[in-house]
Formats: structure tokens, sequence, C-alpha cells
């Protein structure tokens, strides 16, 4: 399914663009994390949980980040730095789009569950009101699993060019 030479489709386009701002910001997110030290091995991460425990997880999340995630909680640092940058760099080099974007929609969600708790007698709106940092990038990440992210302004295309040749 091609395009006619010289035109190419314009939500192709916007899709690209939006892929690639995203990995930006995943890339500014990851980058620091993982050449500074602060949130790896300096009690960034962990500081970051204690604040999610004390106010903003949901109710269920609590005992997860406290019996899991706070005891282990260097090692998964380490993964989140990791991670962020690692979807930073598919998102705008467009490789492994759709695996790096399933990957953002669970740590998106997993980052809604323990952060954006408006309380248990909160209207409904105010639910999705505290999950907008979140939520918009989960919505993101599921149009580059969906659609074809990748389709333009991407290095894939070379890949898979010199791995037929």
């Amino acid at each position: 399914m091609g395009f006619p030479k010289g035109k190419t489709d314009r939500n192709a386009v916007v899709l690209a663009g939006l892929r690639i701002a995203v990995g930006v910001l995943f890339l500014i997110f990851g980058q620091y994390k993982v050449f500074g030290t602060q949130f790896t091995l300096g009690g960034g991460f962990q500081s970051w949980i204690n604040r999610f425990v004390a106010d903003g997880a949901y109710p269920f999340m609590v005992p997860v980040l406290r019996e899991f995630v706070l005891p282990h909680g260097t090692v998964i640092a380490f993964l989140v730095a990791y991670g962020e940058l690692a979807i930073g760099l598919a998102l705008v080099t467009g490789v492994l789009v759709r695996t790096a974007s399933v990957f953002g929609v669970v740590y998106m969600l997993t980052l809604l569950f323990s952060s954006n708790y408006p309380g248990a007698h909160a209207p409904i709106w105010q639910y999705f009101g505290a999950s907008l940092s979140h939520s918009v990038l989960a919505l993101c990440f599921a149009a580059f699993v969906a659609g074809d992210a990748d389709r333009v302004w991407s290095v894939s295309p070379y890949f898979r060019k010199s791995r037929i040749e």
C-alpha cells in the first residue's frame, strides 16, 4: 500500500510528527535519569514512590508499591530510566514503534494508578481530570500501536531493505 510518488498521506505525517514529539519527551525524561544518579542511585525514585503511597495512589496499588516496588527500588529505578530512554529512541527513530508503544501504554497506566487517585468520593470527571498527564500519553501510545506510526519519518524501512538485499 504505497503512495503516489511525491505525495505523502497527511495522516501518516501527522501521526509520525506526534510519534516523534512524544519520543523527544521520553528522551528528555530518560536521559537525565540515565546520565545522572539522583533518580537511580540517589533515592529519587524511592522518594516519588513514597509520595505516591502517602498521597495519590489508587488503593489497590498501595500494597504493590509498598511491598514490591519499594523493596526493589534501585532495580526498578534503572528499569524506568532505561525504559523511558528506549521508548524515546524507538519513537524518534521509528524502530520497534509498536513494541515500545505497548510498553508505553503499560507504563502510563502504571503511573496513572500509582499517582492520580482523586479520592473515593470524587465525581467521575475528577478521575479523568486527575489523570490527564498520564492518560493523554497512554492514548498517544495506543494510537501508535493501532496505526502505522512508523510509515513515514522512520529509519525502519532502511533496516528492512538491508535485510532483504
